[in-house]
């Protein structure tokens, strides 16, 4: 088989259906390499060894039997341990559910495994999700493989990390305010946020629950095609799903390099954010990929409906009614979101201050909400993308006492140390696409992420856009010199073992 850790989802489907090599062997290189590599970057939490060489061996029976098999058949992915799968450990993060089995898989994930893709394990989240920074009393930090001693960014950062260390091709992550994004940049990957919607996911007890903030649900990649791949599949209405609906063409169809007739707003600051020059810098060196592809860049100069820190407070208020909610609906099984201790004293503040929001104060906040989307509908009224950085940070320091956040202050501003230093939830609030494009490395050596933007329903426009970079200023080689430093970590790990 070729190197396991370079190829493609695509690739290795290709491979396997044409009987070059094994879904056993695919999944055995998988486990292996998180075996390897795991105790360098904690990204998987739970591996799913027996269970994930069981479903290879029907694998290969199948394909041995001639039976039709799915585009992702025989291919080993990861699930990030906030959603359940079935019959495994599901903890979200918290030690309060540290033996927790899930009877049930998560729709999205789900549809990834009817085309044939295999659950190699749940990876790391920090708990209930609830900051950009992966870390949890339970398990500790993610850390990015580019600098272990750096964070992976969350909430879906065992993803992102699984991802970028090549012990699987494609994980599933989700995104509330940039957990997507956030990880992806830092790991050095792509991900989307599609339009709210456009990925079913029919949540319970309350089916309304994923509008505030938007949720929505996507796996990471190394490139462009294989995110888009893993995206169509997951993607189209489901009937208990009240805010998903009919999808159309395929987002493959939107992978061209050519971006003639595309107009792009150039945001180095989103509007009002602080940014470290060094990440602008090399999100800026990366706009010549865009007018080489055809289209035209215009630096654009919108500023916020109201300075940053306020627009976060205003999301966070939004996660604290989800948090609290969250309290509510537990509380019947016995558990005490608000007061157990073992829980992060962090999401229990938080959950002090859903409570203590009234209906009005939830109302109110859409005004401002509104303003947002009439912001950026205003640049996409002459716009078709909005290009900005993902994070206005190059990397995180991982904390030994497994509380890692990220700074109090950008530039010399104030900002909210569990998100306020990454550039991503505005498209949460609004429901339009977003992605993280990988441009570079800072000095540090951690990623930097270029964000891409659209309206709403224009999901195939960020595509281009990304697919254009992606074929300009190609990140592939960003991998070539992992190997090694994975390798080194990896020693070191076992030396003090």
């Amino acid at each position: 088989m070729e190197d396991f850790a370079s190829l493609t989802a695509g690739r290795l489907a290709e491979l396997i259906r044409a009987g070059d090599v094994s879904p056993v062997e695919v999944v055995r290189k998988s486990l292996e390499r998180i075996e390897e590599y795991n105790g360098v970057v904690n990204a998987f939490v739970t591996v799913c060894h027996d269970e994930a060489l069981a479903a290879a061996e029907r694998a290969e029976r199948a394909l041995l039997s001639g039976a039709e098999v799915g585009p992702l058949h025989g291919v080993p992915i990861g699930v990030k341990d906030l959603d359940p799968v079935a019959g495994v450990r599901t903890t979200r993060g918290s030690l309060i559910f540290a033996d927790e089995i899930a009877p049930d898989t998560i729709e999205c994930v789900d549809r990834l495994v009817r085309a044939g893709a295999i659950v190699v394990g749940k990876t790391n989240t920090p708990e209930f999700g609830f900051k950009a920074t992966t870390d949890s009393a339970l398990f500790g930090p993610a850390s990015t493989p580019f600098n272990p001693a750096m964070n992976a960014g969350g909430s879906s950062g065992g993803s992102a990390a699984a991802v970028a260390s090549g012990m699987v091709p494609l994980a599933q992550g989700s995104d509330a305010g940039g957990s997507l994004r956030v990880p992806g940049a830092f790991c050095g990957v792509f991900t989307m946020m599609t339009t709210f919607g456009r990925v079913a996911v029919p949540a319970r007890p309350n089916a309304f629950r994923r509008l505030n903030p938007m949720v929505c649900y996507a796996p990471l990649a190394r490139t462009v095609e294989d995110a888009v791949l893993g995206l169509d599949l997951m993607s189209g209405p489901h009937s208990r799903d009240p805010y998903s609906f009919p999808v159309g063409d395929t987002l493959a169809s939107a992978l061209t390099p050519s971006l003639q007739g595309i107009r792009i707003a150039y945001s180095p600051d989103l509007g009002g954010y602080p940014v470290e020059a060094e990440v602008e810098q090399l999100v800026r060196a990366a706009l010549p990929a865009f007018t080489e592809a055809g289209a035209e860049v215009v630096e654009a100069g919108f500023r916020l409906p109201v300075p940053h820190a306020e627009l976060t407070a205003t999301w966070r208020r939004y996660l604290s009614l989800a948090h609290a909610e969250s309290a509510e609906i537990s509380r019947p099984m016995g558990l005490d979101f608000a007061g157990d201790e073992r829980i992060d004293p962090a999401y229990r503040e938080s959950v002090a201050v859903g409570a203590g929001l009234s209906a009005v104060d939830f109302r109110l906040a859409d005004l401002l909400r509104t303003q947002v989307l009439d912001t950026f509908e205003s640049v996409f009224d002459e716009f078709d993308l909005i290009i900005s950085p993902v994070n206005s940070i190059a990397g995180i320091p991982n904390d030994a006492t497994r509380t890692t956040v990220g700074p109090t202050q950008v530039g010399g501003e104030a900002v909210d140390r569990f998100v306020g230093w990454s550039m991503t939830s505005p498209f949460n609030l609004i429901g339009s696409p977003a992605a993280t494009v990988p441009v570079g490395l800072a000095s540090n050596g951690v990623p930097v992420g270029l964000q891409i933007a659209a309206r709403r329903h224009h999901d195939a426009a960020v595509v281009r856009g990304a697919a254009a970079l992606q074929t300009r200023r190609p990140w592939q080689h960003l991998y070539e010199g992992l190997e090694d430093t994975l390798a080194a970590a990896a020693k070191a790990v076992r030396a003090d073992a």
